[in-house]
């Protein structure tokens, strides 16, 4: 309740335009589960600057590394573009193609050239997903740093400072009863 209370002057505020499409941000907290060892899987997509979809959840499986956790969560997050991506192409709009955010070189790598090695052939076919879109160019992978993820958000618990640095990614802003007359 005191969350609710301290919170309700916050809203989502999209600024409009299209012009940079939709944005997605992707990461996991690898072995987060302390029992099960599974991993957490947690991304957002933003459109016009603001926050239209988001998830946090466990994984189904154990990740053998943290890159797989990643690679994990990334397949994840592209499985879910691809049916905004298809919901906007019946809407009439092209949204086509769009860029995922994550902090490991290692998943971008393993997205952008799926070639079967003995450190990946243990990834479950269905997490290569992610290759055939960045082939087809329904998305791209792009790198960004770790405190800069606002994924991180999504994953596991953060301090004050880092929350409210990554909150602005998500188009929050706080308006009072005046500003928004």
């Amino acid at each position: 309740m005191c969350y609710l209370v301290g919170t309700q002057n916050y809203h989502v505020v999209y600024d409009g335009s299209l012009n940079e499409g939709l944005i997605a941000y992707t990461d996991s907290d690898w072995a987060s589960d302390p029992i099960k060892q599974q991993s957490t899987t947690g991304f957002f997509m933003s459109l016009a600057s603001g926050i239209v979809y988001w998830q946090s959840h466990l994984q189904k499986t154990v990740a053998l590394s943290s890159t797989k956790a990643k690679y994990m969560a990334m397949s994840d997050t592209c499985q879910q573009i691809m049916w905004i991506q298809f919901l906007f192409q019946e809407l009439g709009y092209d949204l086509v193609p769009t860029p995922i955010f994550g902090d490991n070189q290692g998943l971008i790598f393993i997205g952008s050239n799926p070639v079967q090695e003995q450190r990946t052939k243990h990834i479950d076919i269905w997490y290569h997903y992610i290759c055939e879109c960045i082939e087809d160019g329904k998305v791209s992978v792009y790198f960004i740093p770790g405190n800069e993820n606002p994924a991180d958000m999504f994953t596991k618990n953060l301090g004050a400072i880092d929350f409210l640095h990554l909150r602005k990614h998500l188009g929050i802003k706080f308006l009072d009863d005046k500003s928004s007359a």
